[in-house]
């Protein structure tokens, strides 16, 4: 699950990079695979519910042989004080069945008048006990950090104070 949230904190910040640009972003899935080959597919629809529910179905069946796997989308969550928008990246470890995640990084939107990026929250969990969830979030924070220009927006966009 580490090398999956490095993956993770990658695809976070290419997703904030584009919603710094624009109102939202087309979901997708990043995989690496066993060589280190790492691929970025758009899912591409007239309906964004139905592009995640095919996200969804990739991250499921792993049709891409991938050893680690990310489902990307601009959604709506629960903040403290009401529906946030947030990048949703659910996260899948192949290597150890069973073992998901999901982060959702809450920001306020270009057309509020200032992009923010808010603090990341780990919203699932599920199957990953032989990990240590700091350790998967450093792995993360190493990952954004590795897109170059994800990491230049959200540094300059973040706002710890949520």
């Amino acid at each position: 699950m580490i090398t999956a949230s490095e993956l993770a904190g990658f695809v976070a910040a290419h997703a904030v990079w584009s919603v710094s640009e624009s109102d939202g972003f087309a979901p997708f899935v990043a995989h690496v695979t066993e060589d280190g080959e790492r691929t970025l597919t758009r899912i591409v629809t007239d309906d964004t519910a139905q592009a995640i529910a095919a996200g969804r179905d990739q991250l499921a069946n792993n049709p891409m042989d991938a050893d680690d796997a990310v489902l990307a989308f601009d959604a709506r969550v629960n903040g403290p004080d009401g529906p946030i928008d947030a990048v949703v990246v659910e996260i899948r470890c192949y290597a150890f069945p069973g073992a998901e995640a999901t982060i959702a990084v809450p920001y306020t939107p270009k057309g509020s008048g200032a992009f923010r990026v808010h603090q990341p929250t780990l919203a699932r969990w599920e199957g990953c006990d032989d990990f240590d969830i700091d350790t998967a979030f450093q792995a993360f924070f190493h990952g954004i950090e590795s897109h170059e220009q994800g990491a230049k927006v959200w540094n300059a966009a973040l706002d710890e104070s949520r």
